[in-house]
């Protein structure tokens, strides 16, 4: 399969069924293998920004690296426009290189530069090793997305999607049980305890890395750039492994499509297809990936600072109260994923992002009135995100299937990275700014702007969102490549 006789591309056209069979499949371990070792993305970035939040009081520490609440914020939007950037960048290359190469390059920059983490002696030094480590997850994002939503089954598509961006909260909990642990004085002396946290997620990689080299390339990219022999290969190893009798092949889901391969999409048809061609789409995808980005980061990477400053909660119990957060996160999509395939995408996605903006308020207004214990709050804080994860996993999915095969993972780059550096970068050095005021009406405006972001692209969504649940991405949004 990975031979020499599939080295050299063949540009012309084509005409395959690759994208109709790999649709057909029965589910099978390879797919379950591909959601394990390439869902693994999330639970590293899920990791990292606990990480961070539940580190923010020890760093503040004279005896560790001494860090005020701007500066912690600071460090946060660098790891965030350090993600923008590498979205950008390996996204570019991932459309260009193909899916394989990329995941291991960018896994590999998170690897380096996460570990590089703990040898921080300073705020600059701290800040640029969270922003190359924010780079390598960008650009995880792009390659990892765009591959699962090209091997994955139409049928089960979204709720896998949803399942695998919600695993960001294992992540959450193995970094906030790993603080607990690490920043217990019993233990370790917190001064090193939060350099070893880092390591944490350096080790959980390396062995995903090695995991990785079970999953081919991706036949749909293969096919439309010149390597269709090889895609075929690919496909007839994969229904061999998941139908060795090609039982579950539906015949009249067998569609023929001819192709002009190309070796890569210029970037001014790349402009093109989302501001002429899909400008709708493009609204819709900005709206979803901008509120969540921002609802999120502005929360999240804050919690614990709201934890410490106006709870008392000490530094190293702060983990203790991101568990059960966790928990709420991770059920969220897990739960409710599979509705987003039968009930439909725009109804699901609308409701969640509805239900999560109103709760926040109510929270917001229950924390400006100080009608919440941290242990209240917390439970509040369950109950939002066990909708707000679902939301923000659904716009993930949404501009990952929307927009055509040749341009899915820059497109998925572009959105995470706008998304993210409109509405996420500057959001925990807000809620930051924020919280130094000691004023709980100042943050309470914070959370309030975030509510009003989500209930607003609820609104875009059931407006003017597209109906892809069970649809072949081909049928969502024709390759620019496909000649029928």
């Amino acid at each position: 399969m990975q031979g020499r006789e599939f080295a050299k591309p063949e540009y012309g056209i084509v005409q395959t069924d690759i994208p109709a069979r790999l649709d057909a499949l029965p589910w099978s371990r390879f797919h379950t293998l591909v959601i394990v070792a390439l869902g693994i993305t999330w639970i590293l970035d899920g990791l990292e920004v606990t990480l961070t939040g539940a580190l923010a009081g020890i760093l503040k520490e004279k005896t560790t690296l001494g860090l005020s609440n701007a500066e912690i914020g600071l460090a946060s939007t660098a790891y965030l426009c350090g993600a923008v950037a590498g979205a950008l960048f390996f996204g570019w290359l991932t459309d260009r290189l193909g899916r394989k190469k990329l995941f291991f390059i960018t896994l590999a920059t998170y690897l380096v530069s996460t570990a590089a983490t703990a040898l921080s002696w300073n705020f600059p030094s701290f800040a640029v090793l969270r922003a190359a480590t924010g780079a390598g997850i960008g650009g995880e994002a792009a390659a990892v997305n765009s591959t699962i939503q090209e091997l994955i089954p139409a049928r089960a598509r979204g709720w896998c999607d949803l399942a695998v961006n919600g695993s960001f909260w294992i992540g959450a909990a193995i970094g906030a049980a790993g603080s607990i642990i690490l920043l217990d004085p019993a233990v370790i002396d917190p001064a090193w305890g939060w350099r070893l946290a880092f390591i944490i997620g350096a080790v959980l990689g390396l062995v995903i890395f090695l995991m990785r080299f079970w999953i081919p390339e991706s036949p749909r990219w293969l096919m439309t750039h010149g390597q269709a022999r090889r895609a075929e290969a690919i496909v007839m190893e994969i229904e061999h492994r998941a139908a060795p009798s090609g039982q579950g092949m539906i015949a009249e889901d067998r569609a023929v499509a001819r192709l002009q391969a190309r070796s890569h999409t210029p970037l001014v048809e790349v402009a093109r297809t989302l501001l002429r061609t899909y400008p709708q789409r493009t609204a819709v995808g900005l709206a979803l990936m901008a509120s969540q980005a921002f609802f999120y980061n502005a929360i999240f990477f804050t919690y614990a600072l709201v934890l410490t400053d106006f709870y008392g909660v000490p530094a190293g119990n702060v983990g203790w109260y991101l568990l059960p957060f966790a928990a709420g996160n991770f059920l969220g999509p897990l739960l409710l994923g599979r509705l987003f395939d039968t009930v439909g995408r725009k109804t699901m996605i609308g409701i969640t992002y509805a239900t999560s903006g109103i709760l926040l308020a109510g929270a917001g207004y229950g924390f400006e009135r100080d009608l919440l214990s941290a242990e209240m709050l917390t439970v509040a804080w369950m109950m939002i995100f066990f909708f707000a994860s679902a939301a923000a996993s659904s716009a993930y999915l949404t501009v990952s299937e929307i927009f055509p095969l040749e341009i899915r993972a820059l497109a998925i780059a572009f959105f995470y990275a706008v998304g993210t550096g409109v509405g996420g970068a500057g959001a925990p050095w807000l809620l930051g700014v924020l919280i130094d005021t000691g004023s709980r009406s100042s943050v309470a405006l914070g959370y309030d702007l975030g509510a009003a972001l989500m209930i607003a692209a609820a609104l875009v969504e059931w407006r003017w969102g597209v109906a892809a649940e069970k649809r072949s991405l081909e049928r969502v949004a024709k390759p620019l490549t496909f000649l029928d």
